[in-house]
């Protein structure tokens, strides 16, 4: 992942140091499982522990430089360990496990740590979006379908939905740990053909995974339900995303992402104050999805496996972890630091001419004994009139003889708070998250 969408915690996760970290653990702990069912004398085991190499940047460089000459990755990387600890108490690691063994354990152990880390900064954008639910409960705006004035909502019921779509790719986040909290040593098939089921067991134990049947390799649509929940991620936030986009339009104007001191809008026009935080998220959740295409195409492999899925995963799954992980913690900052300015929302409610109340009066005319459609037509037409020119609705509709409403009817209709009396509902829902 190039830097400038990755954040310290998760790269650090996914470099080669930590990579190689993970391997040389599941290696050592399966020595001391053969040890511990006495197939390895306690002392070699011990030994094996004592030399083990620490893992570095010049760890990282012999296998890398080995690598050139096996052209096999884990190869390099058991021929280093076993040159550092010795013979021939080095010769007894990777006794009985193919390469995946290691590989796929590992990377099970990493997921578990990186969906961890994305479920902390669900939590986050979650309290976020909660907190300025609350703060902008009553805060009156336009709704809008299609792009044009519906009716009357608030922007903390807007806030609000979206805090509980965070909440469920928070779950999906959950599921998916649950899905690749999981590990294999069973050998080159999965048929425990040179190793016991106990060292598997033994293992995977101390490393926090549950052992689970597989081939040579664990069953890739684990690893797509991660890339599903990353790309859900990134789904949700570029649509929290779009919606700010839209309100920050000049013609709009009723939120802005945060802007920071000094910062420039334009290289040439210095008004200028876009949205470019959430534009650039927008763009993220497109590559998430992305991978999780990558992903679903690897569920399917030969028989009891192959290699197409490797070049996939290497880019597919730390890049979308990065890209999760950064899209979720830069969508809290933008709540935390949005900008909402309820006057302006207060003018282009009144900037409506009464039109989001089109509704509420059409239900006042079927209620006087009109049928629908006639009631329909009338409010229609007086609404396109006032649209056109610029006059207000109630006005229109009260020198039209064909409106026979009491004056007291049409206060009821054209009352912003009856209109919102209801959104309430929503956040009892949000009560329940926390």
């Amino acid at each position: 992942m190039i830097p400038r969408y990755s954040l310290p915690e998760m790269a650090e996760l996914w470099s080669d140091e930590v990579r190689y970290a993970t391997w040389l653990e599941i290696e050592l702990l399966a020595v001391e499982a053969w040890s511990q069912l006495g197939r390895v004398p306690a002392d070699v085991a011990r030994t094996v522990r004592e030399r083990a190499p620490m893992v570095s940047a010049d760890f990282v460089r012999a296998v890398s430089e080995r690598e050139a000459v096996t052209d096999h990755d884990v190869a390099a990387f058991v021929d280093v360990v076993q040159e550092a600890i010795g013979h021939p108490e080095g010769s007894w690691v990777h006794y009985g496990l193919t390469s995946y063994d290691v590989v796929d354990t590992a990377l099970s152990a990493r997921l578990v740590k990186s969906t961890d880390l994305l479920v902390e900064a669900s939590t986050s954008l979650v309290a976020a979006l909660k907190s300025r639910a609350l703060e902008e409960r009553h805060t009156a705006m336009v709704g809008r379908t299609h792009g044009m004035y519906a009716e009357p909502i608030t922007f903390g019921a807007k806030l609000a939905l979206w805090c509980l779509q965070a909440d469920r790719d928070r779950r999906r986040l959950l599921a998916a740990r649950r899905a690749v909290a999981v590990g294999k040593l069973s050998g080159a098939v999965g048929a425990y053909g040179t190793i016991d089921p106990e060292v598997e067991a033994r293992v995977c134990s101390r490393l926090g995974l549950q052992p689970v049947p597989a081939t040579q390799v664990i069953a890739r649509d684990r690893h797509a339900e991660y890339l599903w929940a990353c790309a859900s991620v990134g789904a949700g936030v570029e649509a929290f995303a779009t919606e700010v986009r839209h309100l920050q339009r000049s013609e709009v104007g009723e939120v802005h992402e945060p802007f920071a001191k000094g910062q420039k809008g334009s290289s040439a026009m210095p008004h200028k104050r876009n949205p470019v935080i959430c534009e650039r998220l927008t763009g993220l959740g497109r590559l998430l999805r992305g991978y999780l295409g990558a992903g679903l195409e690897d569920v399917a492999l030969w028989h009891e496996r192959d290699i197409s899925h490797s070049s996939v995963e290497r880019v597919a799954l730390p890049d979308a972890s990065h890209l999760a992980y950064y899209s979720l913690r830069k969508m809290a900052t933008v709540v935390e630091g949005l900008e909402v300015d309820a006057r302006r929302m207060a003018e282009n409610l009144e900037r409506s001419h009464g039109l989001v109340f089109s509704q509420p009066v059409l239900l006042a005319l079927v209620g006087s004994g009109l049928d629908r459609d006639t009631a329909y037509r009338i409010v229609q037409r007086n609404a396109m009139a006032a649209w056109s020119q610029g006059k207000d609705l109630r006005t229109m509709l009260e020198a039209d003889p064909d409106v026979v409403l009491e004056a007291e009817v049409l206060d009821e209709a054209f009352d912003l708070e009856r209109s919102l009396r209801h959104t309430g509902r929503i956040f009892e829902q949000l009560e329940a998250v926390e």
